[in-house]
């Protein structure tokens, strides 16, 4: 995870619009704020987002 991809996930985090397990919703709301990488991280590892938003590792 870039540090891009970090900012933009503590960006949706810190808005409190959505529940950051409901993935999907995460992934429409990184979408509809322009967060592109976000998008892409997900898709391409969905892992490594679950366990970020879990332990809080990289």
């Amino acid at each position: 995870m870039n540090e891009t991809v970090f900012s933009q996930i503590m960006d949706i985090r810190d808005s409190g619009q959505v529940n950051m397990f409901d993935v999907p919703g995460v992934q429409r709301m990184a979408f509809d704020m322009g967060f592109y990488e976000l998008v892409c991280f997900i898709e391409e590892d969905r892992a490594a987002y679950v366990r970020f938003i879990l332990t809080g590792e990289q």
